[in-house]
């Protein structure tokens, strides 16, 4: 059988039974594995949220076309995720299928999502302590990085429920597009739109927020400690409830629910994959 062109896109029920494949093998990761690749993830995430905020400074609005470009350079990080290979929490909300398809025990999902988020946590963390060494947050960017935090600090619980939810919708979306695209390229844009539009329309992911706050701390954000926790909080739930139930549910239900048929020509052995979204 020939190869398939690199520009011929997976169909979806086949992006759903590389999802559940690829999820099933993250839950079974060691741990020490598991947790550096998560750390590498919340770096990542951190390089995309710094650049965005560089987009921002100087910007006479932090509205509008300022925005789609941040949102353009805040997608490096989901882009190295795809292609370079980490383990991300907000992606790894889509193993969600593979624990309803049974593939995966519920006690290795929440061990996964547990240690991904810690090492995220200590992946972002990490580099904003690095950025704040270099000195750049000393000035205009500072300033920007402060009023980014206080502005994610001043949301209400609702707020930041509903805008995480609308974010992780988007990721995984993002994600899932990047198992249809068979070229680097194709999983580069597959990343770009999605992520640009979640970071212009100002909705809240848990793991960039990682590393706002200690940004935003490092340049003299006067941002109480349990106001950064708080919104961590209700934009993770968000973040669970928009990617687990917006997207994963919904896909599996469609295409890989027991009373669904494989599509015509489709094959049930999925291929096996190296993503780490």
């Amino acid at each position: 059988m020939n190869n398939p062109a690199p520009f011929d896109a997976h169909k979806p029920v086949k992006i759903a039974e590389l999802v559940e494949t690829a999820g099933t093998a993250k839950a079974r990761l060691p741990l020490p594995q598991m947790f550096v690749l998560a750390m590498l993830a919340g770096a990542f995430i951190g390089f995309g949220a710094a650049a965005y905020t560089m987009t921002l400074t100087g910007a006479e609005t932090s509205g509008g076309p300022a925005r789609v470009l941040g949102g353009a350079v805040f997608s490096l990080g989901l882009i190295l995720v795809v292609l370079a290979g980490a383990e991300l929490f907000t992606g790894n909300v889509l193993m969600v299928i593979a624990a309803v398809d049974r593939k995966i025990p519920l006690r290795l999902l929440l061990r996964s999502w547990g240690i991904v988020y810690a090492g995220n946590l200590a992946g972002a963390a990490g580099l904003a302590a690095a950025f704040a060494l270099t000195g750049l947050l000393d000035g205009q960017m500072g300033e920007t990085a402060a009023g980014i935090a206080g502005a994610k600090a001043g949301l209400t619980p609702f707020e930041a429920f509903v805008r995480g939810a609308l974010c992780n919708a988007l990721v995984c979306l993002a994600v899932w597009l990047s198992f249809a695209a068979r070229s680097a390229a194709g999983k580069i844009l597959a990343v770009l739109w999605p992520v640009t539009v979640f970071v212009l329309l100002g909705l809240e992911h848990s793991i960039a927020n990682m590393y706002f706050f200690p940004q935003g701390w490092a340049a003299g954000a006067d941002v109480p400690a349990s106001a950064a926790a708080a919104n961590l909080f209700w934009v993770t739930l968000g973040n669970i409830a928009g990617g687990a139930g917006g997207v994963a549910l919904a896909y599996w239900f469609a295409f890989l629910g027991g009373w669904s048929q494989p599509a015509q020509g489709e094959c049930k052995q999925p291929s096996a994959n190296g993503e780490n979204p």
